[in-house]
């Protein structure tokens, strides 16, 4: 058995933080319902609350899902296995399969360089929205780009709440990704690079910039969940190492 990781308890901390400036609370049993404020543009989930020592039920799951669905928000849930070995188990017995990927952490003695053809975006200028709909692009994996309605990024961004980093070649914008500091924490999320633009090392361009513009910030833990063991393989290029399962559990309507 792995031995705890003592960033496991920070990264918690921070899954919980995140969410609460473009969202409200609801607890229910053992979970914490994050319910996303109107017009952010993103969709939330539920976490095991932070601090609880309650082990979980099938019917635990069952009544967080049946709660997200009269809300009318996404029957979702996400938690980090070694934290709460308890949840998947209760998830299965509801009749349930979630998604498991490699949660990775790279520490602050690991250098890491960036790379000129990523740069961080300002909250104003029109590459952002291009930058976001790359993105989409991307996971979709499709090549054509539509901007994408920044939201309220441009105000997270202003507030130090968010980073947002593209690729280019020449004038054309190639991959983005984000990164949400909180403290001396911050996790990577949504690089994305659309696939007539992979194979040239945009993705690791944009991982190294984020992880530079974060360190600039005073982060010394940076993080993500890779969304697959072949995905992961860029990040461990640029130094991060396996620490964790995030697990994820969404129910189609």
């Amino acid at each position: 058995m792995r031995a705890h990781d003592a960033r496991l308890d920070r990264i918690e901390a921070y899954y919980d933080c995140v969410p609460r400036a473009v969202s409200s609370t609801e607890e229910v049993g053992p979970f914490t319902l994050f319910v996303a404020d109107e017009g952010t543009g993103w969709q939330f989930y539920a976490r095991p609350r932070l601090g609880g020592t309650a082990g979980f039920t099938a019917e635990d799951v069952c009544r967080v899902l049946e709660r997200q669905q009269a809300l009318g928000v996404p029957r979702a849930v996400e938690w980090v296995d070694e934290v709460t070995p308890s949840l998947l188990p209760a998830v299965r017995a509801a009749g349930h399969e979630p998604r498991c990927y490699p949660l990775l952490a790279l520490s602050a003695d690991v250098p890491v360089s960036t790379d000129p053809r990523a740069r961080t975006l300002q909250p104003a200028e029109p590459h952002l929205s291009l930058a976001l709909g790359s993105v989409s692009a991307g996971f979709a994996g499709r090549d054509e780009v539509s901007p994408k309605e920044p939201g309220r990024h441009p105000e997270l961004m202003e507030d130090g709440k968010l980073v947002v980093v593209a690729s280019f070649e020449g004038d054309r914008l190639c991959g983005a990704g984000s990164a949400a500091p909180r403290g001396d924490v911050a996790e990577l999320m949504g690089i994305a690079v659309p696939p007539r633009h992979r194979g040239r090392g945009h993705g690791t361009a944009i991982t190294r910039t984020l992880v530079a513009a974060c360190r600039e910030r005073g982060v010394d833990l940076v993080f993500l969940s890779a969304g697959s063991d072949a995905a992961a393989d860029i990040y461990r290029r640029v130094g991060f190492v396996d620490i964790a399962t995030a697990c994820i559990l969404e129910l189609e309507d």
